[in-house]
């Protein structure tokens, strides 16, 4: 964008009236979004993010940082793909003894519509039904309005959704910056995300997404950490520091095997 001069032509279109707003889409790390969100006077930005993902990609810090700049930021995801709809049995229990009756849909809704840095929430909808109730449960929101209470009940299925992924990575970003350049947590999320997506369009984009960090020393930057789990040296810095205690250098290599070389999860766990 700004090699191509890309922002200019933006500008020249808002200047002429062809566009009204100027924004960007979001996928990558935390540094590189407040990179992007100082570069230039963004009318707004889009995120994903959901009560499972605030650790990972632009993360609640960038979405208070967006706020802070006067960016209006939209949410994608807030169901995180659809695997938020279909919580596991144990989830729903806790959600089911809540004081709050709510489908695992208007949980996940009301988390994101509770944040008072979101302008506003995207969700696919594919029927007058989906519409309707997206409506309702908008209807019905408010900044803030998630209670301690329902904030317990998410941490509770929060963790129980963590404790059937393959590592139990909370992007606390405590065993960051890599040495070696090494993005820890998003590589582990591409895992995760990979042995819990059952659609073959989403597991192709988490393998898309590996393929785009760094392979090697020359593409690594250490100071925005982007590269893939085959960067690992096994130095064992970031296990000392995880309060996961994750083996993170043997997580990594199963990692690379199954994201980059393609075999097959049920090979490894």
């Amino acid at each position: 964008m700004k090699k191509l001069g890309l922002i200019d032509k933006m500008k020249e279109a808002k200047e002429e009236g062809l566009i009204r707003h100027i924004g960007f889409s979001f996928h990558d790390t935390l540094p590189v979004f407040k990179e992007v969100i100082d570069y230039f006077p963004w009318d707004t930005a889009q995120i994903q993010y959901n009560y499972m993902d605030t650790g990972v990609q632009a993360t609640t810090e960038g979405l208070r940082y967006a706020h802070s700049r006067g960016v209006a930021v939209v949410v994608m995801e807030p169901l995180k793909g659809g695997k938020l709809v279909n919580p596991p049995r144990e989830a729903r229990e806790v959600m089911d003894a809540s004081a709050h009756r709510r489908t695992p849909i208007d949980w996940a809704l009301q988390f994101v519509w509770s944040q008072p840095e979101v302008a506003t929430v995207l969700s696919g909808m594919n029927s007058v039904q989906m519409i309707d109730e997206n409506c309702a449960s908008a209807d019905i929101s408010g900044i803030n309005s998630m209670t301690p209470e329902d904030q317990t009940t998410l941490s509770k299925v929060n963790e129980i959704f963590r404790k059937k992924i393959l590592v139990p990575c909370t992007a606390c970003n405590y065993c960051m910056p890599c040495p070696s350049g090494v993005n820890i947590p998003g590589n582990f999320a591409l895992l995760n995300n990979m042995s819990t997506e059952s659609s073959w369009l989403r597991r192709f984009m988490n393998k898309r997404q590996y393929g785009n960090l760094a392979k090697n020393s020359e593409e690594v930057s250490v100071h925005n950490p982007n590269g893939d789990a085959s960067l690992c040296t096994s130095c064992g810095r970031c296990i000392e520091k995880c309060p996961q205690h994750i083996q993170i250098s043997s997580e990594l290599k199963k990692a690379h095997q199954i994201l980059g070389k393609n075999r097959k999860i049920s090979e490894y766990y």
